[in-house]
């Protein structure tokens, strides 16, 4: 009799199947449908370009040294900025951390808490995002700032490789062509105290590894894309009402959070100067409607004006200078040429600024 603790061997018998034959027949079907998805993705006028990830992000922020230009804020500046001209102009090259959509004020209280720092800051400030209570707005902050303090090797590893591949293939595009996104873009109508998101603005800018943006030719130019891009920011820029059941606490909550950034912010201008450091607010070109909507829900005298006043830092509103009045193609970001001939006249009164 066998014992209970015996081994016994067993084998799954393994079928006579062409295995070689389906290997390759699998191999060749990933790889034309490979070959067909960017081909697909290049003919819908995407590039081999780098996604703006939060690894990219934490790249550029552990390049920040005690003494560097680093530029904050939101897309503008990182459309608007040319780090080239600014570094002729400035003597030393910026280190580009403004992040899209994004509202600044986490990254900023992380830097100029930095005891480190005592560099320059070179802040944009778009009013309706700077004072973003909550919601994706400051959680692309804090994703960005969580990435750089606590990414390990191997994700830093998968970065890398990610980065080789995507400065090689076009359908690489998180924001636009990964499955989510996809279905993210079928239409289904909001409800009763249930507003779905605006689509983001699809593809339409470059991006390299020191995070410089360019907007592409097809954006720049009249047509179907800017004209999407265009009408897309109003609804982005018009959040929907709070639902008719969320507590008053809650509301009291989050203009209480507004009220304190103004003291925060005064606070941590403050607490760089004493360092040494120094910091510009600046308001970046818009145009069109958009402008019509932001200076309407945000005026000049509000949020701007208060802030400035108790910073006191020195700040640029493009508006005040005739010849750094320029048209975005698609009313918020500068085209690439344009770019370039804006940070050219920028460094004049960035260099007045700081030497206040």
């Amino acid at each position: 009799m066998h014992s209970s603790t015996s081994s016994f061997d067993f084998q799954r018998p393994i079928p006579a199947q062409p295995w070689r034959t389906l290997l390759l027949t699998a191999l060749l079907l990933t790889a034309a449908g490979t070959v067909a998805w960017e081909i697909s993705a290049r003919a819908r006028g995407y590039a081999p370009t780098l996604n703006d990830t939060t690894d990219l992000w934490a790249d550029r922020r552990e390049a920040v040294q005690p003494d560097s230009v680093v530029i904050l804020g939101d897309s503008r500046p990182l459309f608007d900025l040319d780090l080239d001209a600014l570094e002729q102009g400035l003597g030393r090259r910026p280190v580009q951390l403004a992040l899209a959509g994004t509202c600044v004020y986490p990254i900023l209280e992380d830097l100029l808490n930095d005891e480190r720092f005592h560099g320059t800051v070179i802040c944009s400030v778009v009013p309706g995002m700077f004072f973003a209570p909550g919601g994706p707005l400051l959680k692309n902050a804090e994703d960005a700032l969580h990435r750089y303090h606590t990414r390990t090797v191997a994700q830093r590893a998968g970065h890398h490789l990610g980065m080789f591949l995507e400065e090689r293939i076009a359908f690489m595009k998180q924001d636009d062509l990964v499955l989510s996104q996809l279905i993210a873009q079928v239409p289904v109508p909001s409800r009763a105290n249930s507003y779905l998101p605006p689509l983001l603005p699809p593809y339409f800018s470059t991006m390299d590894r020191e995070r410089r943006a360019r907007m592409t030719e097809a954006c720049a130019q009249p047509g179907p894309l800017q004209d999407r891009i265009k009408h897309g920011w109003i609804p982005l820029f018009t959040p929907p009402p709070f639902p008719d059941y969320t507590p008053k606490e809650v509301l009291a909550g989050l203009a209480q959070t507004v009220e304190e950034r103004f003291g925060k912010t005064a606070a941590l201008v403050k607490k760089l100067q004493a360092r040494g450091g120094k910091i510009v607010f600046v308001r970046f070109p818009h145009s069109g409607d958009l402008k019509k909507l932001e200076d309407a829900g945000t005026p000049r005298s509000a949020a701007w004006t208060r802030l400035m006043n108790e910073t006191k830092a020195p700040n640029l509103y493009y508006s005040d200078h005739p010849d750094l009045v320029f048209e975005c193609p698609e009313w918020s970001h500068l085209s690439g040429p344009d770019s370039v001939e804006f940070s050219k006249r920028l460094v004049l009164y960035l260099k007045a600024a700081l030497a206040r």
